[in-house]
């Protein structure tokens, strides 16, 4: 068995190099952003594996493949890079790697719930800019943090919010129960959240999940955090609800296109907080990321 890390960008490659054993299936390492489609059948040739960060997977392209036979994508977001089902179809196998950076998001999340609470990136832009912009926001302590789904992240974030006093909520798809979290009826979390954070997987049942209708019942100085997929939400009915003054924040790490345009109009509101889809990025999560992929890649022999 024979593999390719396909985009190994980001300190990645660095990553893969400190976690591989002598012992590990051979895995060549390309240094590059992720490729155009056309170009996969080329790059994959001779491979039995392929380990995919972020490059998009067609599956027309794909079909083109011989001789590939495992997809190992690093991470859980598969979907939004290929059809799992339809490479199955075609022989080709999709791992997924669950729960390698659940506190690294769940850290990210906090850190984007007080950012958006007490306005820290404006007050940083403006005095850069040479404006001296105070904001007010409010205590968290005490408020109602609302968990839109819960897995492995949610669970974590619900620990951190629990630590500073908050009453945590869920909703989840399924029947679930966890140690201080409250499950409640969806409209009931919506109505009743002053942080609502999403965690929900991205199906094609999830794909704008938080629509016009769900964003309409949160409260209109709710802060709305999403470290999941930006297409769990309507983009436009968010930023409309953000213009109008129905939702007072949204702290995003992930957004419906990415990387998120120049001039895209989330760049332009004072009451959004962005990031760059980094919540999972740290040395511990990475390396974890990794090495189960390479343990995978060992159980492909």
């Amino acid at each position: 068995m024979r593999g390719l890390f396909l985009d190994a960008v980001d300190d990645l490659a660095d990553v893969f190099r400190r976690v591989a054993r002598p012992d590990d299936p051979p895995v060549d390492v390309r240094e590059q952003e992720e490729v155009a489609p056309e170009e996969l059948p080329g790059l994959l040739a001779g491979y039995d594996f392929v380990l995919d960060d972020h490059s998009r997977m067609p599956t027309a392209a794909m079909a083109r493949c011989a001789g590939l036979r495992h997809v190992i994508f690093l991470g859980t977001g598969a979907r939004s890079y290929m059809h799992p089902e339809e490479l199955a179809a075609l022989g080709i196998t999709v791992h997924i790697i669950k729960g390698y950076g659940d506190t690294a998001v769940a850290e990210h999340a906090f850190a984007l719930m007080w950012a958006g609470a007490r306005g820290i990136a404006r007050m940083d832009r403006d005095m850069r800019a040479g404006r001296w912009t105070r904001t007010e926001g409010p205590q968290l302590t005490g408020k109602t943090l609302g968990l839109l789904g819960f897995g492995g992240i949610a669970g974590e974030l619900a620990r951190l919010g629990a630590a500073i006093g908050m009453r945590v909520l869920a909703w989840n798809r399924t029947q679930r129960s966890a140690p201080g979290v409250t499950f409640v009826a969806l409209d009931t979390l919506l109505a009743e959240s002053d942080v609502l954070s999403l965690h929900l997987l991205l199906t094609d049942e999830t794909r704008g999940f938080l629509d016009a209708a769900r964003l309409a019942r949160m409260k209109p100085h709710a802060i709305l955090v999403n470290t999941a997929r930006g297409a769990l939400i309507d983009e436009p009915a968010m930023i409309a609800a953000l213009r109008a003054g129905r939702l007072a924040h949204a702290a995003l790490d992930v957004f419906t296109e990415e990387p998120l345009p120049g001039g895209h109009p989330l760049t332009a509101l004072e009451n959004v907080t962005l990031s760059a889809h980094s919540g999972f990025r740290t040395p511990e999560a990475s390396e974890t990321l990794l090495r189960r992929a390479l343990d995978i890649a060992r159980g492909l022999a």
